[in-house]
């Protein structure tokens, strides 16, 4: 971003973008974001819960995923740090929104987007000019009040 640079660092947004051609083991899309949230805490002194960092290697795990799976060529991964959150946005190639499936203990497989609603604190779809974004934020310390994945949008 443009003038960042005359910021304080606290003032500066804390992301992450990580370009990944399509055919990338899931693992080093965990691993960015492994990364990314042990950076977080120890250059900016944000703390991160165990929870957190869990969960936000699931989402990236499974939002990455269905990217490759789905959408021919690359997929794009951001991580930011906003409003006590981590924000994960994957971009990929394919315009088609996917759709969460009604829950099904008898399914095998096919239940990562449900997931990924269900442990996140908002969750959006949207098309983009080309593709499509899905963006999910994980809150990241615990609540004290029981509900480890906030109210879900």
């Amino acid at each position: 971003m443009p003038g960042n640079e005359d910021l304080p660092v606290a003032s500066r947004p804390i992301l992450s973008t990580v370009t990944f051609a399509g055919h990338e083991p899931v693992a080093e899309a965990r691993d960015a974001a492994r990364v990314f949230l042990t950076e977080v805490q120890a250059k900016h002194g944000i703390p991160v819960s165990s929870r957190a960092m869990g969960m936000v290697q699931l989402v990236v795990s499974e939002l990455v995923t269905n990217a490759q799976k789905y959408a021919p060529g690359p997929c794009l991964l951001d991580m930011e740090i906003s409003d006590g959150a981590v924000e994960v946005s994957v971009w990929d190639t394919d315009p088609t929104l996917p759709v969460a499936q009604s829950p099904d203990p008898g399914r095998v497989g096919q239940h990562g987007l449900e997931i990924v609603i269900g442990v996140c604190r908002s969750f959006e779809m949207r098309r983009e000019p080309v593709g499509k974004r899905i963006r999910a934020a994980v809150a990241l310390a615990d609540d004290p009040g029981g509900d480890p994945a906030g109210s879900v949008l």
